[in-house]
């Protein structure tokens, strides 16, 4: 890696990508740092672009910038913030035209699946909801042993199953598929296997009542300080 620029945005102190300028300026990306993709990688940046002259991404794009302006109002003290992510989800399904929307859920979520679904249909909607455990697989299917279960090795225990929860998704052919608390590496293979468009309404943390960010605030605090220490980790296989 030595010699070798990789783009840092999240080390950027000039992001000229999002300028404060007129709308018949140009941005400055001469000033940019080395390290800005729109400087290494200038081709995959317009190959990028050209994508949403396609019909079909050009609308979602646009309904999709959209929505990210109608969740401010502009106040005589400045910008202020609107609406919930939940409230983001009704209004974008229904600018889409959106009918049916699939819920794929974390069983250790079925409170909140279950209340997500009485506010989606009380919205119009109609809702398909699947949780993790459906097929009642049990994890030995995928090599686990007895002392790899969070139970006792001689009890079931039901593997989850995002492929099978995406192809649900997929037969049913949901017009948006809500993806809400599935664990890491779950919430790849339902990403992976969903062929339908879809979004994040929440993700597993569960410790910090699913809310992740929280850990990144308190990383420079006695609690969660350990995050910034500089040494490796201790992996199990």
């Amino acid at each position: 890696m030595a010699g070798k620029l990789y783009p840092m945005c999240a080390r950027c102190k000039k992001p000229v990508c999002a300028p404060i300028i007129k709308v018949d300026e140009n941005p400055q990306v001469g000033e940019a740092p080395a390290f800005c993709p729109m400087k290494l990688m200038p081709e995959v940046i317009d190959k990028s672009v050209a994508e949403y002259d396609k019909p079909e991404v050009y609308e979602f794009a646009r309904l999709a910038s959209v929505q990210e302006a109608e969740c401010y109002e502009r106040l005589p003290d400045g910008l202020r913030t609107k609406f919930p992510r939940v409230e983001e989800l009704i209004q974008f399904a229904h600018k889409c035209g959106y009918k049916k929307l699939g819920i794929a859920f974390c069983t250790g979520l079925t409170n909140e699946a279950r209340l997500l679904s009485d506010i989606l249909e009380n919205k119009g909607f109609e809702v398909v909801s699947v949780g993790c455990k459906v097929g009642a697989t049990p994890k030995e299917r995928i090599g686990i042993k007895g002392e790899e279960k969070i139970a006792s090795a001689d009890m079931w225990e039901t593997m989850c199953s995002p492929i099978a929860q995406a192809e649900v998704m997929n037969e049913l052919k949901v017009d948006f598929a809500i993806m809400l608390g599935l664990c890491i590496g779950h919430d790849t293979l339902f990403i992976k296997y969903c062929h339908v468009p879809m979004t994040v309404l929440a993700v597993k943390d569960r410790v910090l009542g699913h809310n992740p960010l929280a850990a990144l605030y308190l990383s420079s605090s006695p609690y969660y300080r350990r995050l910034m220490t500089k040494k490796p980790e201790t992996i199990n296989k």
